[in-house]
């Protein structure tokens, strides 16, 4: 790997009164690395993703490696780069360039550190076909009657396509136990970055886990892109009285709990998702070498 002395920072995103979240890597000044050095590095920090950040003259350019492969967006990592880049720099709104296009993200400095808020890329969201559905519920161990009809299976694009399914108890959720190979197999095949699985608690509060595999990991704790395809969803659908704030509670049953504020207005199918992110310990090797 080329010597640099850029730092690799870590960071839980989403945490919930500071505590859980989705851990990422951050690396504030990633200029001198190559594709193949960055996978590298997301590979040895081994979260489920790491945002790598250049300066360019309307911004930064973020792109996000999983230990596997590169994927065009991902909201905790973004979350996490923008407190990072506030609490170096001072809050405000940023830019991101990123591979699902520009993402605007402001922060904001309170008593409990900074809190950030992401504008998504526009959602989009289609009917789950019969085929894609009957194999996700196969490789989730589900049948069609667990799903609350109120929720139907949707496609949701907000810079990644998820898969939305809703299930009636919460129970069912809890106990989730999936097969990952066939579940990994059927995301590859329909690209889908994770599998967005939650259960109503009301109109407005949803817990949510999100099946990770194409980044290598079982399961996601905080999914902030996850959250903005849902928000795109919920307004497509006419699933929430406009304009809504919805809360999604998310890594509870993994013991990493998370908390996503989703913004949804009627006039626009762009999503906002705040959160907040605490940085973590840093191991004794911070830099690349």
């Amino acid at each position: 790997m080329t010597e640099t002395a850029t730092s690799v920072l870590r960071y839980a995103a989403f945490t919930d009164k500071g505590a859980g979240g989705n851990p990422a890597g951050v690396v504030l000044d990633a200029a001198g690395l190559d594709d193949a050095e960055r996978l590298a590095v997301a590979a040895e920090i081994g979260y489920s993703e790491t945002a790598f950040v250049e300066v360019t003259g309307e911004g930064y350019r973020v792109r996000y490696f999983s230990p596997q492969a590169e994927v065009a967006f991902c909201g905790h990592a973004t979350i996490a780069t923008a407190v990072a880049l506030a609490e170096r720099d001072g809050a405000g709104r940023r830019r991101f360039d990123t591979l699902a296009g520009p993402v605007v993200v402001e922060t904001a400095a309170g008593p409990d550190g900074v809190t950030a808020t992401l504008t998504s890329p526009p959602t989009r969201t289609r009917a789950a076909d019969p085929a894609e559905l009957d194999a996700a519920l196969a490789a989730l161990r589900w049948e069609a009657a667990d799903l609350d009809p109120r929720y139907p299976a949707h496609v949701a694009f907000a810079g990644n396509d998820h898969l939305v399914l809703a299930v009636r108890e919460r129970a069912l959720l809890a106990a989730l136990d999936y097969d990952y190979p066939a579940l990994a197999a059927l995301m590859a095949e329909r690209n889908w970055v994770t599998v967005h699985l939650v259960w109503a608690e009301s109109s407005t509060t949803f817990h949510a886990r999100d099946p990770f595999p194409p980044g290598g990991v079982v399961e996601d704790p905080a999914t902030g892109a996850a959250a903005a395809a849902f928000g795109g969803y919920l307004r497509a659908l006419g699933l929430v009285e406009l304009p809504a704030t919805v809360t999604i509670l998310q890594g509870v049953d993994m013991g990493r709990p998370s908390r996503l504020l989703v913004d949804i207005t009627a006039d626009s199918d762009q999503i906002q998702v705040t959160g907040t992110a605490t940085a973590l310990p840093q191991p004794s090797r911070t830099t690349l070498s």
